[in-house]
């Protein structure tokens, strides 16, 4: 592999994917010192996307994606473009100008992928960043409010911000409905290509969208399906016929997974929000993550928890990479 090559990384860690989850901080520095050995400063443009939490039987790992250039079978194949956004101030994470300053960047990360139609674009990632009691402090000293002094709350905020803001790019969810009452609230509103993840380790955005493109020739393809709950693989098992792949390890798995608002999963009680020891998120993750083991034959899956927009309500995207047909 070429360290030059190295667009993105995404990696599962061990942690609790919650705010104080510092795998997710520590997997980002160990990842930037290795890369800026072979980059130098350059390392700084590499997406580095950690989502914490790999509970059941979720296994730690990372997917790199590597870009060469060279001759290959005719696309359309796999495509991967990134952006990274300024640092957001704190007083507007979980608001509209979120959602606006993420719907940029995935313009730019589509133009940057040759992907020109949303309908070819499979899976956007978005690193997003969360309050902490010393950001809400500092907005404070400013004379600024921020939408939530909760700092769990802030991750759902920012995440539902982010992944509206996926939707306008792609053309899902009209602009003027993202409005800072409808963020967390109004599960009418969603993406079926977002997955938005939180973390302490920035104040900017990581953007990476995955599609389709003509222009590339590699040996990868991308499809997606929406799981309209946590038990509903029949989307997923779609992707997989239509990429014409069996389960094995050489098939990449890319998901969210929220706990229903309902409390239900098809009419019958689910507990994960009633919880007080373990948090919603982390009890979806694994559950979901079972599922769609048994389905793809592997562990290494990465579910990323809190779907806020990120599919209906209870459910989630899924996107799956296999070898081209």
């Amino acid at each position: 592999m070429s360290p030059a090559g190295i667009l993105a990384i995404f990696g599962k860690t061990e942690g609790n994917g919650c705010v104080n989850d510092f795998s997710r901080g520590f997997a980002v520095q160990s990842l930037t010192h290795m890369l800026r050995a072979h980059l130098g400063a350059a390392a700084d443009a590499v997406c580095l996307v950690m989502s914490g939490g790999t509970e059941g039987g979720m296994a730690p790992h990372w997917v790199v994606f590597e870009r060469q250039e060279g001759e290959g079978a005719p696309g359309p194949a796999l495509a991967i473009g990134r952006a990274h956004t300024a640092a957001l101030r704190p007083e507007e994470m979980g608001r509209p100008a979120q959602a606006a300053q993420v719907a940029q960047a995935v313009r730019e990360a589509m133009a940057s992928a040759g992907i020109h139609r949303a309908e070819d674009v499979h899976f956007v990632q978005v690193k997003c960043p969360l309050l902490t009691a010393a950001r809400v402090a500092e907005a404070g000293a400013r004379g600024e409010t921020c939408a939530t002094v909760d700092t769990l709350r802030s991750m759902g905020l920012s995440r539902g911000a982010s992944a509206l803001g996926i939707g306008v790019a792609l053309g899902e969810i009209a602009a003027e409905a993202v409005t800072e009452a409808a963020i967390g609230t109004d599960l009418s509103l969603w993406s079926a290509r977002a997955s938005c993840s939180s973390g302490i380790e920035l104040m900017g955005h990581e953007v990476v969208v995955l599609g389709m493109s003509a222009d590339w020739s590699g040996p990868l393809a991308i499809d997606h399906g929406v799981m309209a709950d946590a038990i509903d693989l029949a989307p997923v098992a779609a992707a997989m016929g239509r990429l014409g792949t069996a389960p094995g390890d050489g098939l990449i798995v890319l998901g969210k997974a929220e706990a229903s608002r309902s409390g239900t999963i098809r009419g019958r009680r689910h507990t994960m929000l009633d919880d007080s020891d373990i948090s919603s998120t982390r009890h979806a993750r694994a559950f979901v993550a079972g599922a769609l083991a048994g389905l793809v034959g592997h562990t290494e899956i990465y579910v990323s928890g809190g779907a806020e927009h990120q599919g209906p309500d209870g459910g989630g995207p899924v996107a799956l990479i296999a070898a081209r047909g």
